[in-house]
């Protein structure tokens, strides 16, 4: 798919990809393959669906509902009981 060049479009995927904690490309094929399944083709259609997108995950951080890499975090958070502890000698 050839990039799309429209500055606002990527500013939205941009605050959309900091909000979920992941790249810019991925945020921009979770816009595309949200858009695919609605099938949605125009710019500015796109750009409204990113905004939907931002928007709910923007209200799934203020009610406290975890995304998988905050949850990931904390599943990988090292206790004091086990800060020294070595699986290989």
């Amino acid at each position: 798919m050839p990039t799309i060049e429209d500055h606002s479009f990527l500013k939205v995927c941009a605050e959309l990809a900091s909000c979920l904690s992941i790249s810019l490309a991925a945020a921009r094929r979770k816009v595309d393959l949200a858009a695919a399944r609605q099938g949605i083709k125009g710019l500015k259609e796109r750009k409204s669906l990113a905004e939907e997108l931002l928007k709910e995950a923007l209200g799934n951080a203020e009610n406290g509902k975890q995304d998988a890499p905050s949850e990931l975090d904390n599943l990988l958070a090292a206790l004091a009981e086990d800060e020294n502890f070595m699986v290989e000698d």
